[in-house]
């Protein structure tokens, strides 16, 4: 039997027609056979952050962390809005924040606008401080046209 790697698919998007979402979805059908991404439906349905409540007592931000848990890693899509990250994702991280779900696990992060730099800068500040594992190329900044472009870090 072939071990497939289990990949979880966050969108930070609610919209039917989401760009981010139908990338992740693309993502999903040209994944190797080796790789099974499954794409998160359930952010819709995350409360508002308060910490004076248990994770683990709300169905729906405990089902988030055990996928995130069961992922051998996670893949975010998420768009920009007004120079930061959408609001349920960073909702949804910080009912994560206090968890072990997201600790040196590897993460991806795109975006489908082109020009959206800052929700990237917003994501790696909040994930940082959560400890995920970076693959080098999964950062935007690293990402290049060719590997010997000014300032280029390799691809």
């Amino acid at each position: 039997m072939i071990y497939q790697q289990r990949i979880i698919a966050i969108s930070g998007s609610l919209r039917a027609a989401s760009r981010n979402t139908a990338l992740l979805q693309a993502a999903r059908e040209l994944a190797p056979a080796q790789m099974q991404i499954e794409l998160y439906d359930g952010l819709a349905l995350i409360p508002p952050f308060n910490p004076d409540l248990n994770p683990d007592d709300i169905a729906a931000v405990a089902e988030l962390a055990q996928a995130v848990r069961r992922a051998d890693g996670v893949l975010i899509a998420s768009p920009e809005y007004a120079h930061g990250v959408s609001g349920v994702m960073k909702n949804a991280l910080d009912w994560l924040v206090g968890s072990d779900a997201l600790v040196h696990k590897p993460l991806a992060m795109f975006n489908a606008a082109p020009r959206a730099s800052h929700s990237y800068a917003a994501l790696q500040e909040t994930l940082q401080l959560m400890s995920v594992r970076w693959p080098p190329a999964s950062l935007p900044h690293n990402r290049c046209e060719t590997p010997s472009a000014p300032g280029c870090r390799g691809f």
